[in-house]
């Protein structure tokens, strides 16, 4: 029996938990641009898109793409709808992504990080078309969704069949919250629990679907934020994850948050402090990497 240490074991074992579908899937959010961006096993996939105003095709605008959590099981892309359209209010095309998840597709956590990289690959392709500059797309996501966004900016190798290849799926940027990035063992941390079914939930080694086993020099500057108090993902695999990102000489801040559990950053969550502490963040960072000009406008 094979015993690993995993950050984020709790958000793991929700794969194999029974679910609810939630009340806002599929979503409807007012004001965005529905495009698919992709459709696989006969599943249609939506981008839905925040535009700046006035927005036009010759523009070549900044973009960040988000990805919801959920355990790789369940979800709704509804959750990152706040943060696109306040950075859509500050001159980028905002992107909340729906991808395909257990309880909804049957599928394994691979074939997220799969619809994860498609999504950045198609707004690179279609970037003429959509008014974005192709080398200022950065990838976002909470837990889960974190995860999505780290793998697409660390991981080489796991595409979807088909695609032309010759069109990057790599971020220029991530802006994780509650990132899950440690996957697979780490010498010298002692195992929490049982993993061994680990394998067959994300249909493939759990090491190949690891962020931190895959850092390498040139990763893409990295914002991190984080609950000290996070039992699902431990905040220790987030440091552990910012100082390989260091070591290798690469740009990473993680912003700890005292006390702080698992989706503390989510819109409305214990009077929206944590939210609007992390999305300025967000901003002066993007600003920091040229993908955003001047001072946060949130009040």
């Amino acid at each position: 029996m094979t015993r690993t240490w995993v950050g984020g074991i709790a958000l793991l074992a929700a794969l194999a938990a029974p679910g609810q579908q939630p009340a806002d899937y599929p979503p409807r959010m007012e004001g965005a641009r529905v495009e698919v961006y992709k459709t696989v096993a006969g599943v249609k996939l939506n981008a839905y898109i925040f535009e700046p105003a006035g927005h036009k095709a010759a523009d070549r605008r900044p973009a960040i793409v988000f990805f919801f959590g959920g355990g790789w099981r369940s979800g709704s892309p509804k959750q990152f709808e706040p943060h696109c359209r306040y950075l859509a209010s500050r001159g980028m095309v905002a992107v909340s992504a729906d991808y395909r998840v257990a309880s909804r597709h049957g599928v394994k956590a691979v074939d997220c990080v799969r619809d994860a990289k498609s999504a950045v690959r198609w707004l690179r392709a279609n970037a003429g078309r959509l008014g974005i500059d192709p080398q200022r797309i950065a990838a976002g996501g909470g837990s889960a969704g974190g995860h999505l966004a780290a793998a697409a900016g660390v991981i080489e190798g796991i595409e979807e069949p088909g695609e032309d290849a010759r069109v990057s799926s790599r971020p220029g940027a991530l802006v994780l919250f509650n990132p899950a990035l440690v996957l697979a063992p780490v010498a010298g941390l002692e195992p929490r629990r049982d993993v061994s079914d680990l394998p067959e939930r994300m249909g493939i080694d759990p090491a190949a679907l690891s962020p931190y086993h895959h850092v390498k020099q040139g990763a893409p500057p990295t914002i991190i934020f984080h609950g000290k108090a996070d039992t699902t993902v431990p905040y220790r695999t987030a440091e552990l994850f910012a100082r390989k990102m260091a070591e290798l000489g690469n740009r990473c801040e993680l912003v700890g948050f005292d006390g702080a559990a698992h989706g503390f950053f989510n819109y409305g969550r214990d009077g929206g402090k944590a939210y609007l502490e992390t999305l300025r963040k967000t901003d002066e960072f993007l600003a920091l990497l040229g993908y955003l000009q001047g001072p946060p406008t949130l009040k």
